[in-house]
């Protein structure tokens, strides 16, 4: 009496060949029988449809490759801009233009829709400032940026109303985006933009952290 075996199923079969990729040589007859899969058309042959494949993955390799590029590209200049803004700040001789020359470099060099600053306290020589704000630490307007003054981690995305109102006041509709960095103990800067993709949560922060980093320390030659 014989016993009964299993038969190997698709995946045993498919393991066994990964093991043994010679085996097509010692039986090339057996190549010219498979049947290779094909989106449109014929059956191919075994050697046509692995150089697609091949050439497929060369495809994907390519465009991983581009990508990579062009982000090395953008925050390569990102890094440029981010370091003419340090020395542009530490170039200024007093808190105005310390302030003045971050806001102009949002605007311009960042594309900025709208830049706002909520400082802690008065700064002397920006009375018309329309981007500035004085605002107390404790006032109670910023109660909805407590969490993140206490975190000092920068926020993007799409911001609540009540934050858009203290930031950006009668524009506040204008904006479905920002950029908001919290400077404890000195205030807030907010970039806004018009486009609701131009920040959002999970994009990189490097840079933005390391901008407020260079504004907090140039604002700290003032103090008194």
């Amino acid at each position: 009496m014989s016993e009964t075996q299993e038969k190997p199923g698709a995946h045993e079969v498919a393991a066994w060949l990964r093991r043994h990729p010679d085996f097509l040589k010692q039986f090339p007859d057996l190549a010219q029988s498979l049947v290779v899969p094909r989106e449109d058309g014929r059956t191919a042959s075994l050697a046509s449809y692995q150089l697609e494949v091949l050439r497929e993955k060369n495809r994907e390799l390519s465009r991983r490759l581009s990508d990579l590029s062009a982000n090395a590209q953008v925050n390569e200049r990102l890094a440029v801009r981010t370091h003419q803004l340090t020395l542009s700040l530490m170039r200024q001789g007093n808190r105005a233009g310390t302030l003045r020359a971050m806001a102009a470099s949002l605007a311009e060099d960042f594309a900025g829709d709208l830049v706002r600053i909520i400082a802690f306290t008065p700064v002397e020589g920006l009375d018309d400032a329309g981007w500035l704000r004085v605002i107390a630490a404790d006032a109670p307007q910023l109660e909805p940026f407590r969490d993140a003054l206490a975190s000092g981690e920068p926020l993007c995305g799409r911001l609540h109303g009540d934050k858009n109102a203290v930031l950006y006041g009668e524009e506040a509709t204008q904006v479905q985006s920002s950029a908001l960095l919290s400077l404890p103990g000195v205030g807030l800067v907010a970039v806004g933009s018009h486009d609701p993709n131009r920040f959002y949560p999970g994009m990189g922060t490097l840079f933005l952290r390391m901008m407020g980093e260079s504004l907090a320390t140039a604002l700290q030659r003032f103090e008194a």
